[in-house]
């Protein structure tokens, strides 16, 4: 497998685009070799610019639940496209995205569409501050919610700790009213409301996908609602990744665990950039116009993304038992991989929810950031390097989930799993 064109093109981007890429983790840094240049999308495969042809796992990182250029999805996009690409006035797709995706979670009443899931989190927790007049937030290590300022924060030592920048370019002041708590560690979430009595809300991925597929604990998210109503705290579901994705009526109805605040990203775009938040009437009073909490976007709501998003939607709730298929074959995929890797006395921890998978090259089950920090990141490097020559395009990061869609069929499950059997022998006898 030669992949010299991608090599080449990766140099000229380096020497136009910071790092050669417009998003760090596609530098593929942390699995070593050269990022793939993909020319196109096809069902379930990705084809690079050399002719190399992968059974793709991680599907845009989320958006794609029907795989590449899905036929219903395509011809709502051109419809949408001839019409205009973008109007900047109210238009009655927003309406009836809105609609669909409201009448699908139990916890909100209105939604507004933004165009990232960065913009839709920013926006929530500055409604969560509009609404309790409160300044201060928590948020768990190895949570990811964007890039925006006030949550790009560094771990501290285990105890929950106002934050400090991660990212140079971030004053400490943008951070100083973040607290860090340690995911399904609910004492670590009591030590910051000891710390603070100005808490306006906590936000959590209840299904967490950016540390790789590490799911709170029921346990820990009921008592997460108990100690957020008990101080008049508003808590928020980030769902931007597991959205539609682990479930067709999200966390909420796995966990039992309403959020005050849900925020939505990647399938309700159906592949274009979109983003949204929505809560009960009360707290969605307070957002401008209606209210005084200020939020705007050129481009939200954009017609051809709120098609997308209607022909995806709607494509997902006439067929919402092909969960349960997906949901088997990401199973039946890591299961596969941990059996494989068993017999060469590779441990392995995995989950799945719904179309996401995730796994670890660890002793011990995976809880929280520091747990999924001590996996073998040399190990999951070596994997993935492999088993992308075996024709399998896995997320380039040990810290990231993987994904299915309904174009993945249970024959190319089988077949991955076989490669990776190849591929753990080639590493043991390798060592």
């Amino acid at each position: 497998m030669s992949t010299q064109a991608s090599s080449e093109a990766f140099k000229k981007a380096q020497s136009l685009i910071p790092g050669g890429v417009n998003s760090p983790v596609r530098a593929f840094s942390s699995v070593g070799g050269t990022p793939l240049f993909i020319t196109k999308g096809e069902g379930a495969y990705l084809v690079d610019i050399d002719g190399n042809r992968y059974v793709d796992f991680v599907q845009s990182w989320g958006p794609l639940l029907f795989g590449h250029r899905d036929e219903t999805i395509e011809e709502a996009v051109i419809k949408a496209v001839k019409n205009g690409l973008s109007f900047g006035a109210p238009t009655e797709a927003e309406t009836d995205l809105a609609e669909l995706v409201v009448s699908m979670f139990a916890s909100i009443d209105k939604i507004r569409f933004v165009s990232s899931g960065t913009e839709a989190v920013m926006s929530a927790i500055r409604l969560a501050r509009g609404f309790t007049g409160r300044d201060d937030i928590v948020k768990f290590t190895g949570c990811y919610h964007g890039h925006s300022d006030s949550l790009l924060v560094q771990a501290g030592s285990g105890a929950a700790t106002f934050g400090n920048p991660s990212s140079p370019g971030v004053p400490a002041d943008f951070t100083k009213h973040t607290l860090l708590a340690t995911y399904n560690d609910i004492e670590s979430v009591k030590k910051c409301f000891a710390d603070s009595s100005d808490i306006a809300c906590v936000i959590i991925e209840p299904i967490a996908g950016n540390m790789g597929l590490v799911p709170a604990e029921k346990e820990f998210l009921k008592e997460l609602r108990d100690l957020c109503d008990a101080n008049g705290t508003l808590l928020i579901f980030d769902e931007v990744m597991s959205g539609f994705r682990a479930s067709i009526n999200g966390a909420e109805s796995i966990t039992g665990v309403k959020p005050d605040i849900l925020t939505l990203g990647k399938v309700i775009g159906g592949g274009m950039p979109v983003g949204a938040f929505g809560a009960r009437s009360e707290i969605m009073a307070k957002l401008s116009p209606e209210g005084p909490v200020y939020q705007a976007g050129t481009l939200s709501g954009n017609p051809v993304a709120m098609a997308a998003g209607l022909a995806a939607i709607n494509k997902l709730k006439k067929n919402a038992a092909v969960m349960k298929t997906l949901n088997a074959r990401g199973l039946r995929l890591v299961e596969g991989m941990k059996e494989a890797a068993s017999e060469f006395d590779i441990n392995m921890q995995i989950d799945t929810r719904g179309s996401m998978f995730g796994f670890f090259f660890n002793d011990k089950p995976v809880k929280n950031f520091a747990d999924a920090s001590a996996s073998d990141a040399k190990l999951f490097a070596a994997f993935h390097s492999k088993m992308l020559k075996e024709g399998y395009y896995f997320a380039c990061s040990l810290f990231e989930t993987g994904f299915i869609s309904t174009a993945i069929t249970d024959e190319m499950i089988e077949d991955a799993v076989k490669a990776s059997r190849k591929v753990f022998k080639e590493i043991t006898d390798a060592r």
